[in-house]
């Protein structure tokens, strides 16, 4: 539902100052669109006249010309509406708005559901002509995939994302997203000496994985990546294919590559790498992978496979899909919808609004290369894309089966507003606002946005490192009342600057989020909110994480990581992680206060620490509170930190140590001299209950009660 906030904050960047003009335009031009109407009519009715002699429009795109037929006086004069009927619209090419489709601050134009219908606009195609010869087995043809013409890499089934042909065949996006901090056993203990020691491969395999049979090799040169496997797990007639891909997980990021050359005496696989390799990307041993498209990988329910040379594709039902009956869906288009704008020149699509739409079915590319993502997935393209855009709005909207992200502002976007919508079963993150680039024209900033009260779940299906919301080089935006859960990287992402250089990220607002079940223990160095660069301005506040769980290291509630400075986080609840409620990297001048941190599994509280970085960041009047593990991880020798006033708790009884020290050696640096030692007195912290008795000690500390995660309705 949306808010009395969101709803405010939507119409007045709609409206943008012209409150009298809108007051004043109550008569809607309003056009039609059907699956059952006809581009040749005039749009004006809800459905077919009698004879069929006139009606609804047959697509969004007649409807969108219609308007741009209209003289600028008859649009600027009332709202627009173009109203669309229940059904699947299929796009044979992504819907394109332009400056001359905008409206204006008193007319915007409203592409809108017809009242309690649920139109879907679909980037896919059906399949259908289902056979099989043994029962188990089901075909259908794809003529066009033998010339190229309709190649596809994902499948639904009756609303559902079927398995590409995979080995080992377990999906761990399922596994996984059915159960509450289930991390996957660590190995390398890089970060942690309470890491639950090395995992067996019969492990990994249950879990979804291959493990490769010691450390990966990168060819710089030849930019080529070297894996050595496992007696059994690679079969060498996969190379002969050229369609067999690997899909390996590192700490932040995935390799998905075609197979090249496969040596069997040597046990290694050879995969295009990417053509340069950070410095900071070293391999750890045995890193995870599978493998996808195989055909000998056609072994499971609820997995599929196009055979390009036969034309056809093969799918193996899951109980009870009756495959005469069902619908099946494969997607033909990377891209829906586009806003394009220029606004360096001046030209931008403004006052357009699209509610109650659902965008759906969009696919996924693999150049021949392969896709090395660096970090979060970012430049991994969306369902709905727009740049020089203003005032413009996305409402109560569901995002669903898309191959990459689902929702991006990009340049020169300014005052927009999603709200209120689904975002589901997504390729890559949910929604990306800025960029990753510094610009120097103020009209080419991406800034003052408002992305609240969305549903963001089960996301990273093909690109696990990609986020839920992702905020690049942008400022002013406000992340609000938004439920993320089910990522397998991080929840948020704001910032886009390592160290202390230049960027575009400052007053940025997150606050109000429920944030759970992020990272399912498949990634590394993640959290439920990640920050970057420095951010004068920007607050972390009232947000709800928990559940929170890293494959190897990291596992975070709030984490700032390099250079994150000037930030202000107060008022979070965080617990059930596996790496610590909170993380600083390197940093100066943040401000945590008034936060409670709980029930980390290895650490409560991290520092990285840089000793060739300034840091510095001050911990005030927080509770923290814990069963096992320890207080205090990473390095604590260096940087000039500032804790006081706060209430340490471990329940389970154990001496206090923060860190190397006892607490009279950590007081004696200075550290806590207010702090006390004591039970907060929690309602029921094993339930999620962290309300404060009234005899609390920490309100004595001055700690002040608040709510976290979405505020109660206004």
């Amino acid at each position: 539902m949306r808010t009395v906030l969101a709803a405010a904050a939507a119409v007045a960047l709609l409206c943008a100052g012209h409150q009298e003009g809108c007051a004043m335009s109550t008569e809607s031009t309003i056009y039609y669109v059907s699956t059952d109407g006809d581009d040749a009519w005039s749009g004006r009715l809800e459905a077919p006249n009698a004879d069929r002699s006139d009606g609804p429009f047959a697509t969004l795109a007649r409807a969108r010309d219609a308007i741009r037929a209209l003289s600028a006086e008859e649009r600027a004069r009332a709202p627009i509406t173009v109203r669309l009927r229940a059904g699947r619209y299929q796009l044979e090419e992504p819907l394109v708005f332009g400056p001359e489709d905008s409206g204006e601050p008193q007319a915007p134009i409203t592409y809108e559901a017809y009242p309690g219908e649920r139109p879907v606009i679909s980037g896919g195609r059906p399949i259908a002509g289902w056979t099989t010869a043994d029962g188990v087995v089901w075909s259908a043809p794809v003529p066009e995939a033998a010339t190229g013409k309709q190649v596809f890499r994902q499948l639904f089934v009756n609303g559902r994302r079927a398995q590409r042909a995979r080995r080992p065949s377990e999906s761990f996006y399922e596994q996984l997203g059915e159960g509450r901090l289930r991390a996957c056993p660590s190995r390398s203990g890089t970060f942690g000496a309470a890491d639950p020691g090395p995992a067996r491969v019969d492990d990994e395999r249950a879990l979804g994985f291959f493990h490769a049979a010691g450390r990966l090799v990168a060819e710089q040169e030849g930019a080529r990546v070297v894996i050595p496997y496992h007696e059994g797990d690679i079969n060498p007639a996969w190379a002969e294919r050229g369609d067999v891909e690997v899909v390996v997980i590192t700490a932040w990021s995935v390799l998905r590559a075609p197979i090249l050359s496969v040596d069997e005496e040597a046990r290694t696989v050879t995969v295009p790498g990417p053509g340069f390799w950070p410095f900071w990307m070293g391999w750890e041993e045995g890193e995870r992978y599978w493998i996808e498209n195989a055909p000998d990988a056609l072994d499971a329910p609820g997995e599929w496979r196009l055979d390009r040379a036969a034309g056809e594709v093969r799918y193996r039902p899951r109980p009870g899909e009756d495959m005469e009956r069902a619908e099946v869906i494969a997607p033909t288009l990377g891209e829906l919808v586009r806003l394009s704008g220029d606004p360096g020149a001046g030209r931008l699509v403004h006052h357009l609004r699209f509610r109650g739409l659902t965008f759906a079915h969009t696919d996924w590319t693999l150049p021949p290369g392969g896709h090395f993502d660096m970090q979060a997935s970012h430049d991994v393209p969306a369902a709905f894309s727009a740049e020089g855009a203003t005032a413009v709005s996305i409402e109560q909207c569901r995002f669903e089966h898309l191959g990459g992200y689902a929702i991006s502002f990009g340049r020169g976007c300014q005052r927009n507003a999603i709200i209120g919508s689904e975002l589901r079963d997504l390729g890559a993150g949910g929604i990306k606002i800025g960029e990753p680039v510094l610009r120097d024209p103020e009209a080419e900033h991406t800034r003052d946005n408002l992305i609240a009260d969305n549903h963001i779940h089960d996301t990273g299906r093909v690109y696990p490192p990609a986020v839920g919301i992702w905020v690049g080089q942008s400022a002013g935006n406000t992340i609000a009342r938004n439920h993320i859960h089910d990522t397998c990287y991080s929840a948020m992402s704001v910032g886009w600057t390592w160290g202390y250089g230049p960027t575009l990220a400052r007053d940025n607002i997150i606050e109000h989020n429920h944030v759970h079940d992020i990272g399912r223990g498949i990634l590394s160095d993640l959290a439920g909110i990640y920050t970057l660069g420095v951010q004068p301005g920007t607050v972390i506040r009232h947000n709800l994480f928990h559940d929170i769980s890293a494959q190897r290291y990291g596992g975070w509630g709030i984490y700032l990581d390099e250079g994150s400075s000037d930030i202000l986080v107060e008022n979070n609840l965080v617990f059930n992680t596996t790496h610590g409620g909170f993380c600083q990297h390197y940093g100066e001048r943040n401000l945590i206060r008034n936060n409670i941190f709980a029930l980390g599994r290895y650490h409560q509280l991290w520092q990285g620490g840089r000793p060739d970085q300034p840091q510095s960041h001050t911990f005030q009047r927080n509770i923290v509170y814990w069963r096992e593990g320890t207080l205090l991880g990473g390095d604590w020798t260096s940087g000039d930190y500032r804790y006081d006033h706060n209430l340490y708790f471990d329940a389970s009884g154990g001496p206090l140590r923060f860190g190397q020290w006892s607490l009279e050696e950590w007081r004696a640096r200075g550290q806590d001299v207010n702090s006390v030692v004591a039970d907060p007195l929690f309602r029921d912290p094993a339930a999620g209950d962290f309300r404060l008795a009234p005899d609390s000690p920490a309100l004595t500390l001055g700690f002040q009660p608040f709510t976290a995660g979405r505020a109660p309705e206004e």
